[in-house]
C-alpha cells in the first residue's frame, strides 16, 4: 500500500504545495492500486477525490507537523507532503523538496527547526523529488553530500482552468496584477514603487493575507487611490483577473518554482518577473525578465506593455511555454519514481490490488 502523509494540510489553507499535492492526490484516487490518505481530523481538505482513495482521519498529536508518521504493516511506500518521515525503517520513502527559501531568507530558530527537518527527510529518503533544477541545485549546495542518483528533478503542473476569455472584464484604467505572498523575498515594496512610475496604471494584488499597517502606509504615501485588495479567489475568478490584467508583475527574488507564471501565461497574461531562482526554468523566453527588481526596471518592462505588437508576441510564446507543464505529466513522472521504488508497474495495474 502507498501512504500519503497529508501533514501540509493542516499547516496551510492555500498555497503552491496544497495545490501540487491535492493535484497528486486527484491523479492517484483514480487507479486501484491501495492508497491511504493520512490527514489531521480537523484538517480541511477540499473533495474531488475517486474511490480508490482510502482518507484516514486521526488526532493530531503534540508537535504532530514534526513527528514521525504511523505507518501500518501493510505499507509499501511512503510519500510525506511536507518532510516528515515514516515511523517504519522498512518502508520505502520518497520526500519532495520544493524550495530552500528558509536557508536563502531566514536565520534563527525557524530556519534552525525547518532545516533540521526537511534536512532529516532527505537524509532519511530512498529518492528525492526537487520541483526544478533550481531546487536540485540547492540541495547539492546545502547537503554535498547527498548520493546525486537518488535525486529526480520533477517540474510542477499548471490547472487547465486557466485559459484566455473570449472578452476579457473591461477597466477604465489598466491594473498589474501581484498574486501570492508579499514577504520580504517577493519585493512588493518594489512593485508599489514601480506602480508608482506609471501614473496610468493600478495594482491589485491576490491573496498573501490582507495588508499590514506598514504596506497600507507605502501603498497609501505612492499610489493613493490606484491599489486593490481581491482577497483569496477562486480560480475562475484568478483566471478573470489575469485575462483582464495588463500583465502578472512577479518580481520574487527566489521561487522553487512559480506556478503563478505559467498559470498568468495559460490565460493569456503576459509576465514581467526577475531573472532569478528557478523562472527562467519555468518562463523560456515567454516573459519580460529584468536582472534586478529595481523599480525603474520593472516600470520600463511593464510600458513594454502597452505595445499591442510586443504585448501579442509575449501572449504567444506564453501559451507554447505553458503548454509544456501540465499536473498530467507531473503526476506520470511521480509515478515511474513510484514504480522504481516498488519495483513494479503501477500505471499498467489499475485492477490489482497492493
Amino acid at each position: 500500500m502507498i501512504l500519503l502523509d497529508g501533514i501540509v494540510f493542516s499547516l496551510q489553507s492555500q498555497g503552491g504545495v496544497s495545490v501540487c499535492f491535492l493535484e497528486l492526490l486527484k491523479r492517484l484516487s483514480s487507479l486501484d492500486i491501495g492508497t491511504e490518505l493520512l490527514i489531521d481530523e480537523k484538517a480541511p481538505v477540499n473533495g474531488g477525490f475517486g474511490e480508490y482513495l482510502s482518507i484516514v482521519r486521526r488526532p493530531a498529536r503534540f508537535a504532530e507537523r514534526y513527528r514521525d508518521c504511523p505507518v501500518s504493516e501493510h505499507s509499501r511506500l511512503f510519500h510525506s507532503s511536507y518532510y516528515r518521515l515514516p515511523a517504519s525503517h522498512r518502508v520505502k520513502v520518497l520526500t519532495t523538496v520544493y524550495d530552500f527559501t528558509y536557508e536563502h531568507f531566514l536565520s534563527g530558530p525557524r530556519r534552525w527547526v525547518h532545516s533540521w527537518q526537511k534536512f532529516r527527510a532527505i537524509r532519511g529518503s530512498d529518492l528525492v523529488i526537487c520541483i526544478s533544477e533550481n531546487t536540485r541545485r540547492d540541495l547539492f549546495a546545502f547537503l554535498p553530500a547527498f548520493p546525486r542518483e537518488r535525486v529526480h528533478v520533477v517540474h510542477l503542473g499548471v490547472s487547465d482552468l486557466f485559459h484566455p476569455l473570449a472578452v476579457a472584464s473591461g477597466n477604465a484604467r489598466p491594473y498589474v496584477l501581484f498574486v501570492g505572498r508579499r514577504d520580504a523575498d517577493k519585493n512588493f515594496s518594489a512593485a508599489v514603487e514601480t506602480i508608482a512610475r506609471l501614473d496610468w496604471a493600478e495594482l491589485r494584488c491576490v491573496g498573501g493575507g490582507s495588508f499590514n499597517a506598514s504596506e497600507i502606509r507605502q501603498l497609501e504615501r505612492c499610489i493613493p487611490g490606484r491599489y486593490r485588495h481581491m482577497g483569496s479567489v477562486s480560480t475562475e475568478e484568478l483566471n478573470r483577473l489575469y485575462n483582464g490584467a495588463l500583465c502578472l508583475l512577479y518580481p520574487s527574488a527566489y521561487e522553487g518554482f512559480g506556478i503563478p507564471v505559467l498559470e498568468a501565461m495559460r490565460a493569456g497574461c503576459p509576465v514581467v518577473a526577475l531573472n532569478a531562482s528557478s523562472i527562467p526554468e519555468v518562463a523560456g523566453d515567454a516573459a519580460c525578465l529584468v536582472d534586478v527588481a529595481e523599480p525603474e526596471l520593472l516600470a520600463l518592462a511593464i510600458g513594454k506593455m502597452r505595445d499591442a505588437s510586443y504585448r501579442e508576441d509575449l501572449r504567444a510564446r506564453g501559451f507554447v511555454r505553458a503548454a509544456g507543464f501540465s499536473w498530467d505529466k507531473t503526476f506520470a513522472e511521480t509515478m515511474r519514481l513510484y514504480e522504481k521504488l516498488l519495483g513494479r508497474s503501477l500505471m499498467g495495474s489499475q485492477g490489482t490490488k497492493t
